[in-house]
């Protein structure tokens, strides 16, 4: 039967001999080995009784209320009587504290949780646990193998940008040329599984996408059926029928709406300098109801719409900025079919009348959104019919900015990416899934 205080203590294989206080509260802790396995050599399992000689040492473990607590476990250490067997002595060692380690595991997997499921900085764990940098880092880095595993293949993948670091001025050996660099990593999500975020790789071309995928199995790139971006042409020029021959490329529709809005913001912003030779001002109407200009038509109420309206009507002789907002809404309802559901004759209604409506007319700002929207028409369409978007994406951007706060920035790539990717694949961030039920196949 378990003493007590060895119970209370709970580390197994360890009893407790006697507990004293020192005058700074210190609570020193008198360990030994109960757990007869300990006897054990190493390489050959046999028990040995020959004690060459008694040690005590000092693991760190996890604290208990607010006042530290020292163990000191009496050790011994053991010659292995086997002749054949090449170890000569060995010390007891149990699962709590492996041989040559200084802290317990309970102590180093409470670290790396606090580490990487906390997102807590390297460190601040490592000053509360009272350890150094490097051990509470390991601790980490052992922690985050055994969860994170190899890839699986994925049906839908997404595939975004983000900044690593602030722009940096640098000078060039050659030509002594002062050069601005934008460090940006490109991120690969699972939009439809529970992964999170698969992978990172270095810059934001189409050359890095094809270098990242290339280096994961054929039976990945196989499986992938739609790959969501944002309009991107680096991005749509590495989703190749070489790279993935069974990919459909989707744009996000968000970037699309964020595109029909600056070009509308550029015409209220030209129609005001054009007609007053300055910038707008708040006393100005198309200035003062800008906010609603780029709000959804359902979600405006009918006094506030009918307000901008009419400001607009009685300011804004050329009409330029309300069939800018036309424009737009047309194309919002365009991207509606997603969610209404409707069929390919619908979409070609829509789809009519926002290109009508852009063609008729002499607005360039309209002329360039429905350019772009032609070029990018066959990914738009595939949105139409899947739904696909890259939310999820953006929400695990959101996490990785999170990450490198909390980090303070990260030199070393490699554990920058084993920190993200721990914190963006957590079995919490996949409690919202997108459905697949009309996705084809």
């Amino acid at each position: 039967m378990v003493e007590p205080t060895s119970l209370l203590l709970g580390l197994e294989g360890l009893g407790v001999r006697a507990v004293a206080q020192r005058a700074d509260r210190t609570r020193v802790v008198e360990v030994i080995t109960i757990d007869p396995n300990a006897a054990r050599c190493p390489d050959c399992g046999i028990v040995s009784d020959s004690v060459k000689e008694r040690t005590v040492t000092s693991p760190r473990d996890i604290r208990y209320g607010e006042d530290p607590i020292v163990l000191r476990w009496n050790k011994t250490r053991y010659g292995c009587r086997n002749d054949t067997c090449s170890r000569v002595s060995f010390t007891e060692a149990i699962e709590q504290v492996p041989p040559r380690r200084r802290t317990t595991t309970r102590l180093r997997t409470q670290i790396a949780r606090e580490i990487g499921d906390a997102a807590r900085s390297v460190v601040e764990v490592a000053d509360g646990a009272g350890v150094s940098w490097p051990t509470a880092h390991a601790a980490f880095v052992a922690h985050a193998e055994t969860v994170l595993g190899e890839v699986a293949p994925v049906r839908v993948l997404g595939i975004d940008e983000t900044r690593r670091g602030k722009p940096r001025w640098t000078r060039e050996t050659d030509s002594g040329r002062w050069v601005r660099t934008d460090p940006w990593d490109t991120g690969f999500v699972d939009l439809c599984g529970d992964q999170g975020l698969l992978g990172q790789t270095e810059g934001r071309t189409g050359a890095a996408v094809r270098q990242w995928l290339s280096e994961q199995s054929e039976a990945f790139r196989a499986g992938i059926t739609h790959v969501v971006i944002d309009p991107s042409a680096a991005y749509a020029a590495a989703v190749t029928r070489e790279v993935l021959p069974n990919a459909v490329l989707v744009v996000d529709h968000f970037h699309l709406v964020k595109l029909a809005n600056d070009a509308l913001t550029a015409v209220r912003r030209r129609v005001t300098f054009d007609t007053l030779g300055r910038r707008g001002r708040k006393q100005d109407p198309e200035w003062a109801n800008r906010r609603r200009l780029l709000t959804a038509r359902e979600r405006l109420a009918p006094r506030a719409f009918a307000a901008m309206w009419n400001a607009l009507i009685d300011n804004d002789p050329s009409a330029q900025i309300l069939s800018a907002y036309i424009a737009k809404e047309e194309l919002r309802q365009l991207l509606a079919a997603a969610r209404d559901r409707v069929d390919d004759a619908e979409i070609r209604t829509r789809l009519y009348r926002f290109y009508s409506w852009c063609a008729d007319t002499k607005i360039p700002e309209l002329h360039r959104l429905a350019t772009t929207i032609e070029t990018w028409w066959p990914a738009i369409l595939a949105f139409l019919h899947t739904g696909l978007s890259n939310a999820r994406t953006e929400g695990y951007n959101r996490l990785v900015k999170q990450v490198k706060r909390v980090a303070c920035g990260f030199r070393n790539t490699e554990n920058s990416r084993r920190r993200i990717r721990f914190h963006c694949t957590r079995a919490q961030r996949a409690s919202t899934r997108f459905t697949t039920e009309h996705l084809p196949g």
